[in-house]
């Protein structure tokens, strides 16, 4: 039998791009921006060209044997395919290339397993790195089908390598279950939020689009931000007053890019329920890359793929870069689908209040409410709510507010009260004639 160990890892890193016309098309820049995330050392950045890939190397056996020599010259420790590897392909390419190989989902495996800082997130990459490394115990450690062996271990038995994948799906299978527990958490949060009628506003976007930096400074938060890819793994939510608004959750999540592998989606699905179930999403998009497009098309794809059919603003940022005016552009009368900022020079932010206000305006309004005295109670659940933006009592010591809240959400509190509704809202009283339905937020 043949015996084959995986060499083992390095800093030092030869990349290879191969443009596959079957395939999409590659991104050389970003590529070299996730190896360097990754921190790798740069050695060498090959490309090749394929109509199909090759079934046992991906690539040609001459580029495999070029790649090869250029590991021994430069004393290469890690080979970096800028695709998806087959465990085969990973095994053979080992073999010719006497060096350590990853594809892309591996590398954005490592740069997640750097980045993960909570306790959920370390949950997420073990378990996406748990997935990933389960295909590869088929043909890469082929010295594990050997039969423990030793003293009280020999004869007819479970191979390491059996045992290796029964250990696999045991850990697999606790994780999912600490994930759906966090999970649960998080669907409590949410639920308490949905009944307070609090919209969350969630930012998406490419990775390195700024929203991070975008985030920290409409919440005033000191998430970390820097110029890399996926400088935040880690989902952050924080509730804040906005003027004409009221109380929201403002989210932030972790970015996206193109070919981003099922497995992370999957594995991040708790934090996806984030953009999920946001009343609004905030598309932040890096208006001085010259990938813009392809880059809001793998978002786009990215939220098609988990289902997220939320009301989008599109937030055209870093314009201090492209040479853009800070600007609403309306898709329809008081409906904005566009806005261009700067997060960095705090151009325009002013602006994108605005739109978020106006976005948000269909499922949120403001009222003037009238309570007696004797409706202490409601004011007190107002409050509460954080909701009331003014308030002033008349001669007669009744009590005027002005609340910005849903709909729907204020009817309710009158309605359990047991609370005269056309006493306390007057005309506006008759718009609650109609179905509730239709002041429900859309989803």
């Amino acid at each position: 039998m043949e015996y084959f160990d995986r060499y083992q890892g390095g800093e030092r890193a030869i990349l290879v791009s191969v443009n596959v016309q079957l395939l999409d098309d590659i991104d050389t820049e970003e590529f070299r921006l996730l190896a360097k995330s990754a921190g790798a050392d740069i050695l060498e950045h090959l490309s090749a060209q394929r109509i199909k890939p090759d079934p046992k190397l991906f690539i040609g056996s001459g580029k495999a044997e070029e790649i090869a020599e250029y590991v021994q010259s430069l004393e290469a420790e890690l080979v970096i395919f800028d695709h998806a590897l087959s465990p085969a392909q990973e095994r053979n390419l080992e073999k010719i290339l006497k060096c350590r190989v990853i594809d892309r989902t591996g590398l954005i495996l490592d740069i997640f397993a750097q980045r993960a800082r909570t306790h959920e997130g370390k949950l997420q990459v073990e378990l996406a790195q748990l997935e990933h490394l389960s295909t590869r115990l088929v043909r890469g450690w082929t010295h594990l089908e050997r039969q423990k062996g030793g003293i009280g271990l020999r004869g007819p038995g479970e191979s390491q390598l059996e045992t290796d994948r029964r250990l696999l799906r045991i850990r697999m299978g606790q994780l999912k279950d600490k994930l759906e527990k966090v999970r649960q958490t998080r669907l409590q949060g949410r639920a308490a939020r949905q009944k307070a009628a609090v919209p969350t506003v969630s930012l998406v976007g490419y990775t390195n689009a700024g929203k991070s930096t975008l985030f920290n400074i409409l919440a005033d938060s000191e998430v970390y931000a820097a110029d890399q890819l996926f400088a935040t793994l880690d989902p952050t939510l924080r509730r804040l007053n906005w003027d004409g608004i009221g109380a929201l959750v403002l989210a932030d999540t972790v970015g996206f890019v193109r070919n981003l592998p099922h497995s992370l989606v999957e594995s991040f699905k708790a934090t996806l329920e984030e953009t999920l179930e946001a009343t609004l999403l905030l598309h932040v998009i890096d208006s001085s890359s010259p990938d813009m497009m392809e880059q809001i098309d793998a978002v786009e794809s990215v939220l098609k793929e988990i289902g997220a059919n939320v009301p989008t603003l599109r937030v055209y940022n870093k314009i201090d870069q492209s040479g853009e005016e800070a600007k609403i552009i309306y898709d329809k009368p008081h409906r904005p689908g566009r806005v261009y900022v700067s997060a960095h020079s705090k151009q325009g932010l002013d602006l994108l209040k605005k739109a978020v206000q106006e976005c948000l305006m269909g499922q949120i309004q403001s009222f003037q409410v009238h309570l007696k005295p004797e409706y202490g109670k409601l004011r007190t659940q107002l409050y509460a709510l954080n909701v009331i933006q003014s308030e002033h009592y008349d001669d007669e010591g009744n009590l005027d507010l002005l609340v910005t809240m849903a709909p729907h959400k204020l009817e309710q509190l009158i309605k359990q009260a047991h609370l005269p509704i056309d006493q306390i809202l007057g005309e506006k009283a008759q718009q609650f004639k109609r179905p509730l339905e239709e002041f429900e937020i859309k989803r």
